[in-house]
C-alpha cells in the first residue's frame, strides 16, 4: 500500500452520498478521488467536470485531466460559466484544491515565489479557485507532497483565502487551517509532520491515527488507475 493509495482513500471520504463535487484543470488526483468514491461509498454523487461534461463515466484515470475521454457517458454538457453559476449558487459541496504554499491561517499561493512584482519563479496561476473556495460548501485544501517550503509560515502572494476554517491533507497529516493557526487532527508519525511542516500548529487532544484504505477500496484505486498516475503526485 502506497502514500498515494491514503491519501486518495482519505480524499475520497471527505465526499458524503449525494454531494455535487466539481474539478478544475490539473486535478487528477481528485478525478481519482471522485471516481473512488463514486465506486465505493457515494454511488449518487453528482460530478461536475471542468472538461465540459456532467457525470461523466469515470472508468478509468487518464494522463490528463483534460483528457476528452472525460466526455464519455455524461448525461449532458456543461461549461466553465456554468459551474460558477451553480458554485456561486451555493450548489456544489466539495472542490479539492491544491497549492504550491499553504499557510496555518488557511492562505494559499498559486501565483508565484518572491511577489508579484518582482517573481522568482512563476507558479500556474489562480484561475478560478478564489472565487470558487468562498462559494462552495466544504473547500479541501490537498498538499500531495508535504514539506516546509510547502507548508509555510506565510505564503509569498495570497491567491486564495476563506473566512471559514478549511481541511488540509497531505500525504503525513490532515490539519485544520484558518483564523487561530492550525491544528493537527490526524497524523501517524507526528515528529515527521514537524520536521516536514513551516508553520506553528497545535496538537488536538483526540489526535488520530491516517486510516488505512479498506480492502475494496484498494482494489477499487487500483482498477481505476491501473497506470500508477497516483504515485507520480504524490511524496511519501
Amino acid at each position: 500500500m502506497s502514500a498515494a493509495d491514503r491519501l486518495v482513500w482519505r480524499m475520497a471520504s471527505e465526499i458524503q452520498d449525494g454531494d455535487v463535487v466539481a474539478t478544475g484543470v490539473a486535478s487528477p488526483l481528485a478525478i481519482l478521488a471522485i471516481a473512488v468514491a463514486r465506486a465505493t461509498h457515494a454511488p449518487r454523487l453528482t460530478y461536475l467536470a471542468c472538461v465540459g461534461a456532467l457525470n461523466p463515466t469515470l472508468a478509468r484515470l487518464y494522463g490528463s485531466s483534460e483528457d476528452l475521454a472525460y466526455m464519455l457517458g455524461r448525461t449532458t454538457e456543461i461549461t466553465i460559466p456554468d459551474l460558477f453559476d451553480h458554485a456561486r449558487r451555493g450548489r456544489v459541496d466539495v472542490v479539492f484544491f491544491g497549492a504550491a504554499e499553504v499557510d496555518g491561517d488557511g492562505r494559499t499561493n498559486l501565483s508565484a515565489s518572491g511577489s508579484l512584482a518582482e517573481p522568482r519563479t512563476k507558479f500556474p496561476g489562480v484561475v478560478g479557485a478564489c472565487s470558487l473556495r468562498r462559494w462552495c460548501k466544504r473547500p479541501i485544501l490537498v498538499v500531495p507532497r508535504q514539506g516546509r517550503r510547502c507548508l509555510v509560515e506565510r505564503v509569498a502572494v495570497t491567491s486564495t483565502t476563506d473566512v471559514r476554517r478549511t481541511r488540509l491533507l497531505t500525504d503525513l497529516a490532515r490539519f485544520s487551517v484558518g483564523d487561530g493557526g492550525a491544528q493537527l487532527e490526524a497524523s501517524s508519525d507526528v515528529d515527521k509532520v514537524r520536521e516536514r511542516t513551516g508553520f506553528p500548529f497545535t496538537v488536538a487532544n483526540d489526535l488520530a491515527p491516517l486510516p488505512e484504505p479498506p480492502a475494496h477500496v484498494l482494489e477499487a484505486i487500483h482498477t481505476l488507475d491501473p497506470d500508477r498516475y497516483r504515485g507520480e503526485r504524490v511524496g511519501a
